[in-house]
Order: C-alpha cells, then sequence, then structure tokens
C-alpha cells in the first residue's frame, strides 16, 4: 500500500470540492474553539469558588463536638445491656468545647511528614455591641503566622494588614458586619462572651471573603486576645486546623486522628460536599456540550463524504479498474476525514486559545470578590489534548463508514452503467 500517493489522491478529492471541505472543516474548528472555551471557563469558575470555600477550609479539622453520651447508665447494667433500651429525652454531654493537651497534640501533628503545618484556632460566638444594638457574631481566635501560611488571609483583607493583629486588643472584623454598624478601620468596637464577658477592641482591619454570610458574622483577632476575652488558659484551644500535602488522602486521616487523638473531626471533603457537587456538575456539563457540538460536526463530515462517494463513483470505478484494492478505496477516503478533522482541530485549538484569552482579559469587577479583577479561565494543557483526540476520534468514525461504502464499489456496474 503506497500511503503518499493515497495521500494525494486524497488531498486531489478535497480541491476538488473545496468548499464542501472548507465547511466541514469549520464545523470542526467551531466545536473545539468552543469546547476549549467552555470548558477552560467552567474549569476556571470551579478553581474561584475552590479559592473561596475550599482553600479557606483546613483539610482535616480536629474539634469537640457536643453530642450526647453514646454509653447511657442502662447500657452499662449487667441485666439490662443485651436488651433494646429506649431513653428519652437524653441531653448532651458537657465536655466543653476546649481540647485536652491541645499543645501535645499540635507537636505530633507537626511531626508527621503528611502534614504541611497545623493551625491552632479558638472559635466563640460573640454579641457586637452597637448602642442598644446587639448583633451575634463570631470571633476567630487565629495563630496569625499559621494562618497566614495555610490560608493566605491577607488575601481577603481590603484594609489594614493581618500583621497588625499582634497589637493589644486589635480585631479584623467582615465586611458586612462592618457596614451595619458603621465602622472603619481605628474605631472601637465592643464584644460581649456568651458568658457575659464585655471587652473593648479596635478594629485594625476589614476582610471580605465574598461569601455574605460570613462577611456578616465573621471576625478575627490574635489568638491571646480570644483566651483573655473568654477568661481561659493559654492552653486553650477549641480547634485544630491541618493542612495535607496529598489532600486526597483527607477522609481517611481524619478517621485516623478521630481514633487516635479521640477527638472529632472532619475532612474537607465532607464539609464542603455541596461545593463538591456543583464543580462536578458544571464541569460535566461543560464536556457534554463540547462533544455534542462534535458529534454535530462529525454528522457534517459523514454527509459531505457521503455526496462524495455518489459524485465520485467514476473516479473510484477508474481507480479500482487500474488496481486500486477496496482497502486501498476505503484508506482513501479516511485519509480524506483525518485531514478534515486534523485541520479543522488544529485551527479550534488556536481559536479556543484566542477566546480563552479574550475572556481572560475581560473586566469583572463587584464589590462581593476584591481578589477577581477579570472572569477566571483554567489554561490546562489536558484541555487541549482532549480537545484534538476527540476531533480526530469523531471524524475517524464520521469518515469509516462511506469509506466502508466506497471500499465496495463494482467497478463494472459503475462502468457498465455508463
Amino acid at each position: 500500500m503506497n500511503f503518499k500517493l493515497i495521500f494525494n489522491i486524497a488531498i486531489h478529492l478535497l480541491r476538488a470540492r473545496l468548499k464542501q471541505t472548507v465547511v466541514a472543516a469549520v464545523g470542526v474548528t467551531f466545536g473545539i474553539a468552543m469546547f476549549i472555551s467552555l470548558v477552560s471557563f467552567m474549569n476556571g469558575l470551579n478553581d474561584l469558588l475552590d479559592g473561596l470555600m475550599l482553600n479557606r477550609t483546613p483539610h482535616v479539622r480536629l474539634y469537640n463536638e457536643i453530642k450526647p453520651s453514646e454509653n447511657q447508665p442502662i447500657n452499662l447494667s449487667e441485666k439490662y445491656k443485651n436488651d433494646v433500651n429506649f431513653v428519652n429525652s437524653v441531653k448532651p454531654k458537657d465536655r466543653g468545647k476546649a481540647i485536652y493537651n491541645s499543645k501535645a497534640i499540635i507537636h505530633n501533628l507537626k511531626n508527621d511528614e503528611r502534614i504541611i503545618d497545623v493551625a491552632p484556632k479558638i472559635t466563640t460566638p460573640v454579641f457586637f455591641n452597637s448602642g442598644t444594638i446587639e448583633i451575634s457574631g463570631v470571633v476567630n481566635g487565629i495563630d496569625v503566622q499559621a494562618e497566614e501560611k495555610l490560608f493566605t488571609l491577607s488575601d481577603y483583607i481590603i484594609e489594614g494588614k493581618i500583621a497588625d493583629l499582634a497589637q493589644n486588643n486589635s480585631i479584623i472584623i467582615g465586611k458586612g458586619l462592618a457596614d451595619k454598624m458603621l465602622l472603619t478601620k481605628g474605631d472601637i468596637i465592643k464584644i460581649t462572651t456568651a458568658k457575659g464577658n464585655l471587652s473593648s477592641m479596635k478594629v485594625v482591619g476589614i476582610s471580605q471573603i465574598g461569601i455574605a454570610e460570613l462577611d456578616d458574622t465573621m471576625s478575627y483577632t490574635s489568638l491571646d486576645m480570644a483566651q483573655k476575652l473568654l477568661g481561659e488558659s493559654t492552653n486553650y484551644i477549641t480547634d485544630i486546623q491541618v493542612k495535607l500535602y496529598d489532600i486526597t488522602t483527607a477522609p481517611e486521616v481524619a478517621k485516623e486522628f478521630k481514633a487516635k487523638f479521640d477527638l472529632d473531626t472532619i475532612d474537607y471533603q465532607t464539609s464542603n460536599s455541596q461545593f463538591e457537587t456543583g464543580s462536578t456538575i458544571r464541569s460535566i456539563i461543560s464536556y457534554a456540550v463540547g462533544i455534542v457540538l462534535l458529534i454535530v460536526a462529525g454528522f457534517g463530515i459523514y454527509n459531505i463524504l457521503n455526496m462524495m462517494i455518489f459524485e465520485k463513483m467514476d473516479s473510484i470505478a477508474i481507480l479500482k479498474a487500474t488496481g486500486f484494492s477496496g482497502n486501498d478505496v476505503k484508506w482513501i477516503f479516511i485519509a480524506l476525514s483525518m485531514i478534515i478533522g486534523f485541520t479543522g482541530g488544529i485551527f479550534g485549538l488556536l481559536f479556543g486559545f484566542v477566546f480563552t484569552n479574550i475572556i481572560d482579559n475581560i473586566p469583572f469587577n463587584t464589590a462581593a470578590l476584591p481578589t477577581v479583577t477579570t472572569y477566571p479561565i483554567n489554561f490546562n494543557p489536558m484541555f487541549y489534548v482532549i480537545g484534538i483526540s476527540f476531533a480526530l476520534i469523531t471524524t475517524l468514525i464520521a469518515g469509516l463508514f462511506p469509506a466502508i461504502k466506497a471500499s465496495k464499489v463494482d467497478p463494472v456496474e459503475i462502468i457498465r452503467g455508463k
């Protein structure tokens, strides 16, 4: 089989129907370009949402949950422990939110090679006082350096600096809370804890994560200041936040730490299951639309090659009469479809790259997302590999059936009919 000759014949047939060839190639180009643009934008949007929520969430969180005791007194009785017992009005066990022996646990975690770093935290509900008005919220006592290393909190500070939390009696409040209470940097805010402790703190910064529910209630202070606010000792900690090198191991690591330290644990997948589901659905939709576009382009190639076979029956008969086998004729038409697919695919990748760059430079300014200035795009090379691969596969399948049909043409019948 002379592939060079087969390729030259395929080029000649394409030139003979140049307009139809261009239309077929444009269909593939459009499909690939839209596939690249859609998938890049959807994945960029997923990355943006991950940055807003998932990146602000520890991969594993250790804490004490308020829950009823698993072992009720009746279950400890030799007489009734094997029976099915129904206990009503079970009260939650008051073991407190503080993590016992927290410093030893943190030291143990920091020596674990799977862990990037650990950030201790205190979370407590409070009331922010504005005259006679009390607004409920949450104060997060953080280790400033560890929090910045793991979660890059400074990216969400729109006024002030996170380092200012080193000052005594300082606090950073959410943008929504600042707007409600008409507070700016440098103002004094009064805070009342659940135990009734009252404290006055200086606003050294304003944060904006972009999620209204958090911006309306969330605030940050140093770990030491949170302990003083609650009147607790220096080893008082309610949460231990862990970030892993391999994020996929978070569910297994969470189970391991729960058994090892006798603490409640939750991994990022469980705490952000709704976001994970939304990202998966958006990806499926974008791939589905792109594939449909390419399939439609494949039908166009199929129709054009079918029409070409009917018009080129004489040429096919002459080729077979001069010694070309049915397999040679089949490869000629397969070569036709692959040339269309490859040419259209390459131009589709180029136009897709151009379109995604245009989208990436379109301004997107919103007060809710101060860190985002343009529409999000993910320039993953794998999208281009998937695009050109599917274009070639689609055009190969679209050209295969007409090629088989052309290979079965009987030259004697065609010439006799003439």
